[in-house]
């Protein structure tokens, strides 16, 4: 079993600087032994850890040291500082170890879905091209009114592993940047699914199962986004699927242990085959690259 979608933070400190936020202030910790301990208790295995505190590489020490420290435990999702000249700080990243992707959610393309598209003129496009040329994953979490752009994108770098956080959910302006324990308050379905499930096509277009305390509407188990989560089954399938808890946000409600029961809680009906992958096979292959 693997969680696919979980944080790590230390205290902010000069061995481990960090971007401090009304979220996580300077004493805010999530440190990677508790985190240990909390999949330990509930089955899983392994996890991939994605980065908050900043985008710059220092603000990466952090999530570096608990890749160095448990090579065999995580991978890592990076952030970019600088989308126009990203190739030099993505490959070192990379480089260092465990760091298989990096996080987007600005897009930089136009907002008005009419307008003729063309990718080579969206901010984050070189960060697109460094991703397909070196196989990164894109892990995405893109803005509502941008979603319309990653179609193109896909069909640009068809090749790309594109994972979308938080059940294909776009967030409004602001909202992407601050998730945390935030109340999303968006519909249910997402209106953005008109053009988000259309890219079941791309081979390599996969969504993660996480955030669920956010986008409902009613308290745990969530039971207003049961027909979602089998909806992108039944339109992604399950070996396009990963489970994420999204702690340490869902620790003090509901608990990492119920988090991780959520998918018999919504998908009910699944086959043990399928709950197999989400659970850990596809970010195995997806993620772990095995």
């Amino acid at each position: 079993m693997i969680d696919a979608h979980v944080h790590v933070l230390a205290k902010e400190s000069a061995e481990f600087p960090r971007l401090i936020t009304d979220q996580t202030p300077a004493d805010f910790e999530a440190p990677v032994e508790q985190l240990l301990a909390d999949m330990e208790s509930a089955g899983f295995e392994q996890a991939n850890l994605i980065q908050s505190g900043g985008s710059e590489i220092e603000h990466h020490r952090y999530l570096q040291h608990c890749l160095k420290t448990y090579p065999d435990r995580f991978r890592g999702i990076g952030r970019i500082a600088d989308p126009q000249h990203p190739e030099q700080q993505m490959d070192h990243l990379a480089e260092t170890g465990g760091i298989v992707g990096f996080r987007l959610s600005h897009i930089g393309g136009p907002r008005d879905p009419l307008t003729p598209m063309d990718v080579r003129s969206f901010s984050s496009y070189p960060i697109w091209k460094h991703a397909a040329a070196k196989d990164y994953v894109i892990w995405l979490f893109p803005k509502a009114a941008e979603n319309h752009c990653i179609p193109f994108l896909m069909e640009a770098f068809p090749e790309l592993t594109v994972v979308y956080n938080h059940m294909a959910f776009c967030p409004a302006d602001g909202l992407a940047d601050s998730m945390g324990d935030t109340k999303a308050e968006l519909p249910i379905p997402p209106e953005t699914r008109y053009n988000t499930m259309g890219l079941y096509q791309y081979p390599n277009v996969c969504v993660v199962l996480s955030g669920q305390y956010s986008f409902s509407r009613q308290a745990y188990p969530y039971t207003d986004l049961g027909p979602w989560h089998n909806n992108l089954l039944r339109t992604f399938k399950a070996d396009h699927l990963l489970w994420g808890t999204d702690s340490p946000w869902i620790l003090p409600e509901p608990g990492y242990g119920r988090s991780a029961l959520l998918i018999d809680e919504l998908m009910p009906g699944v086959s043990p085959t399928d709950r197999a992958l989400i659970m850990g096979g596809t970010a195995e292959i997806r993620l772990f690259r095995r």
